[in-house]
């Protein structure tokens, strides 16, 4: 597989809704909160804007995309230019928000958090959210405790520092100064999908990526017992 990772695969092949659940829980878990013309929502690692266009189309939302990769930045945009949605982009990390405090009613978090320090990011949530905010979040959780062995062939490919129980999760959002937290399972594992993902290709991918795909589906089948993933909403106070 070379030097390429699982986030080379999702911009090169442009993937949207690659987050468990895909588009249907989206809609799902939007349509009960509280979104109106008037709400402002920070769409953290939007990756190719797909959740960023239903918002705009659903809601008429102040929508802002935020990702650390120009690739996707570039695919997004080009979704938002080519079906006239005035969306906003910016480059950077969810880790070192580059926004003001207090500014969102809403943060959205698609199987963002899994993959970086965790700590840092739900910190720099907690301060661009407005006194009242939410934060909504799928993300990747273990059922279980499992093996040193089993965990590191998960974390080196996902480039993840840890993986967390439902109990690591409510800890870290009780930590950042989160209230009102609920947890949702939704499936019994990330392989119970409704609907396939949507692809924006790039031209002349490399084939070393197939390899890539094909370990993400390895994985997925090989820990389908425990390796799930968690709906959390949580109000900032």
């Amino acid at each position: 597989m070379g030097n390429y990772t699982y986030f080379d695969l999702l911009s090169q092949f442009g993937i949207g809704g690659a987050h468990p659940g895909g588009m249907l829980l989206t809609t799902e878990l939007l349509s009960v909160e509280k979104i109106n013309s008037r709400s402002h929502i920070l769409d953290v690692g939007c990756g190719t804007g797909q959740t960023s266009a239903f918002l705009y189309s659903q809601f008429g939302a102040n929508i802002l995309g935020l990702d650390t990769n120009p690739l996707m930045l570039k695919k997004a945009k080009k979704r938002f230019m080519s079906n006239n949605l005035p969306i906003q982009l910016i480059h950077g990390s969810v880790e070192e928000i580059p926004l003001e405090d207090s500014t969102f009613d809403i943060v959205l978090s698609e199987s963002v958090l899994a993959f970086v320090k965790k700590e840092k990011a739900l910190e720099e949530i907690n301060r661009v959210l407005k006194s009242g905010g939410r934060l909504i979040a799928n993300e990747m959780t273990i059922d279980y405790p499992t093996s040193t062995e089993e965990a590191a062939e998960i974390k080196d490919f996902y480039g993840l520092d840890a993986l967390l129980l439902e109990n690591d999760w409510q800890r870290l959002l009780v930590e950042a100064g989160f209230t009102e937290i609920k947890m949702k399972r939704e499936y019994k594992s990330m392989l119970s999908e409704k609907q396939m993902p949507e692809f924006d290709f790039s031209e002349n991918i490399e084939p070393e990526l197939f390899g890539v795909l094909n370990k993400h589906a390895e994985i997925m089948i090989k820990y389908q017992d425990f390796l799930s993933y968690r709906i959390f909403t949580c109000t900032k106070e």
